[in-house]
């Protein structure tokens, strides 16, 4: 089945829309966003604006946005904490940091075994309070994204820094890891891999990692992307799997088996599950910011 918005390749999906939800444009004039992280005590999302360093605020109340923070030191993906703290992966600041309570940032990583990270892209909390994150390099790729340079460390990790802040290597078989969640059940953390932005031989792949406690055991590659890459994504309550792709949304069952595609005239680089139901999609879509309810509810984490 297919119509103006969605594309039905398995009868699940249609369990998982509303046929007559609409797309809804809440914000437009960025150059890349990025990033959204919705915060349920303020009904309010947050993403960024990479090129522009800037990170902007969507008033779910009254629909009014502004700028939170300029310059942001081009900040890229963002999740929140347990503590409901915003945490933020810094392309230009190399780092992945903390707004506290009161307002002052922290630093929590910025360097593994005394080189630099690359730009630290995507980032997720564990029930338990550690903190997850991938480091490809495209905040070192160029200026435009952030500050051109040479890696340090000279390959792209993913990794988990823990309570008291030590951190490690948890995943090495990406060539760009992307974007990354864990199952509903954390059992099973989930990474796109958007190489072949580097190496046009590379498949765009999500990855399946089982979770071993701290660490993590041999990947499985879950799905390909069939029309661009696959870049931020979440998990609903379900497991089911909802993914940015060249094309718009694509759902995908956690086996795997593609379910359909909410169809968005930009490519779609991230998303969030938000809302007091916690069932609206947030869409970061190139130069905008796009909204559609849909009939699942975003996992905690």
């Amino acid at each position: 089945m297919q119509n103006q918005i969605y594309d039905v390749h398995d009868p699940r999906f249609l369990g998982l829309i509303h046929k007559t939800a609409q797309i809804d444009t809440l914000w437009t004039g960025g150059r890349w966003t990025e990033g959204p992280a919705y915060f349920a005590a303020g009904r309010y999302l947050l993403w960024s604006d990479i090129p522009n360093d800037r990170v902007l605020r969507w008033d779910e109340c009254d629909g009014n946005v502004s700028t939170f923070e300029y310059p942001c030191r081009n900040q890229n993906g963002h999740t929140v904490d347990l503590q409901g703290r915003l945490v933020s992966c810094e392309h230009r600041g190399r780092s992945v940091s903390r707004r506290e309570h009161d307002g002052t940032m922290t630093v929590l990583a910025d360097t593994f075994e005394g080189a630099r990270l690359n730009s630290p892209n995507d980032v997720v909390v564990k029930s338990d309070g550690s903190i997850w994150f991938t480091d490809p390099t495209y905040g070192i790729d160029s200026d435009y994204e952030g500050d051109a340079s040479a890696s340090e460390i000279g390959a792209q990790n993913v990794y988990r820094i823990d309570q008291s802040g030590a951190m490690s290597v948890v995943a090495t078989d990406n060539l760009q890891p992307n974007g990354l969640a864990f199952s509903p059940d954390e059992q099973v953390l989930y990474v796109s891999d958007t190489g072949q932005t580097h190496a046009p031989q590379n498949d765009a792949v999500i990855r399946a990692y089982p979770v071993l406690g701290e660490t993590l055991g041999q990947s499985k590659v879950l799905t390909t992307c069939d029309v661009g890459l696959f870049d931020g994504f979440r998990v609903d309550t379900k497991g089911n799997i909802w993914s940015s792709a060249g094309d718009g949304v694509h759902c995908y069952a956690s086996d795997g088996t593609i379910l359909g595609k909410i169809k968005i005239d930009e490519c779609v680089s991230n998303l969030v599950f938000g809302g007091p139901k916690k069932n609206r999609l947030f869409i970061c879509a190139t130069t905008s910011v796009r909204s559609i309810y849909v009939n699942a509810k975003g996992a905690a984490r």
